[in-house]
């Protein structure tokens, strides 16, 4: 009896075990170990061969539109503060998830997705159905060279969503006050900047103080489902409370085939006004003081 309960346990620990994912695509770029995996109808991106447990982007592959991650559908909050964005940069492509959604959302809106690294960029048109037309662009470039090039150009955006990660973090060069300086430039005058980021790194102060400085009162969008926040900044004035109802009426119809529930995350929304969680004399982050790769975990 003792043998056929061992065996019984065996097997549940067998059978209860996750199944592991395929590789479907394997590649050493400029700046990192790219890996595509696949697991049932999850496809995810990886930069980390080392451990392989965070994902850079997913798509569900019979449901290409179904957005995976929680930092995806938060990022759309954005939406709630503006209206009808016609010029989108987004800095980090992933997957090119968001860039997908935006388009079909608004399909005169022209996005400006900038990546540095050209293998992603293959990765996400082979294995990921990123979307480019004339509107929808993709260019290979360092984020802050761009954005340094596109305020001598003077262009503005209406919506500009920071989502560099390296595989460990955001990139220092894009965490300092000198570079928010240089988005706020570029910034239309009822634009937004949407930035993800984690509300449990330890660099947590030291970002939401850098953003204060720059951006003044911001607003954090955050769920107990996981530990990232997007953070929402630039905006001049936060719409009044019926501008925000009206705008989930006009946004849950087009936001729901993306699974993306807009009246739950508008209750995920806190501003930093009178809620400022960091202590007054946080240091900010600059080109001299940036230290990401000791503070981020």
């Amino acid at each position: 009896m003792r043998n056929y309960f061992h065996l019984i346990a065996v097997l549940a620990l067998f059978t209860s075990a996750p199944t592991m994912a395929d590789i479907i695509h394997k590649e050493r770029s400029l700046y990192r170990n790219i890996l595509v995996e696949e697991n049932g109808d999850l496809r995810c991106l990886k930069f980390d061969e080392k451990t392989r447990t965070s994902s850079q982007s997913c798509m569900y592959v019979s449901k290409p539109k179904e957005l995976v991650f929680n930092y995806t559908k938060l990022t759309f909050a954005s939406l709630l503060m503006i209206d009808n964005p016609q010029n989108v940069l987004i800095i980090g492509l992933g997957g090119g998830t968001l860039s997908n959604v935006i388009h079909q959302l608004y399909p005169q809106a022209s996005i400006e997705n900038v990546e540095i690294d050209p293998a992603v960029i293959k990765v996400a048109r082979d294995y990921f159905d990123f979307i480019e037309t004339e509107k929808v662009t993709a260019k290979v470039q360092d984020g802050r060279i761009f954005i340094k090039r596109a305020a001598i150009k003077k262009e503005q955006y209406d919506w500009i969503i920071l989502d560099a990660f390296n595989g460990d973090y955001i990139p220092e060069h894009l965490l300092t006050k000198e570079f928010f300086d240089e988005i706020k430039s570029v910034l239309a005058p009822n634009g937004i900047i949407a930035a993800n980021t984690f509300s449990s790194s330890k660099l947590y102060q030291h970002e939401s103080a850098t953003y204060h400085a720059v951006f003044g009162d911001f607003i954090n969008v955050t769920t107990e489902k996981n530990s990232n926040r997007i953070i929402l900044a630039g905006f001049k004035a936060p719409p009044t409370a019926q501008e925000i109802t009206q705008r989930i009426e006009k946004l849950t119809p087009l936001l729901s085939p993306y699974n993306i529930d807009i009246k739950a995350i508008s209750q995920g929304m806190k501003s930093t006004k009178n809620n400022q969680d960091w202590p007054a004399d946080t240091k900010v982050l600059t080109d001299q003081y940036s230290p990401a790769n000791l503070l981020n975990f």
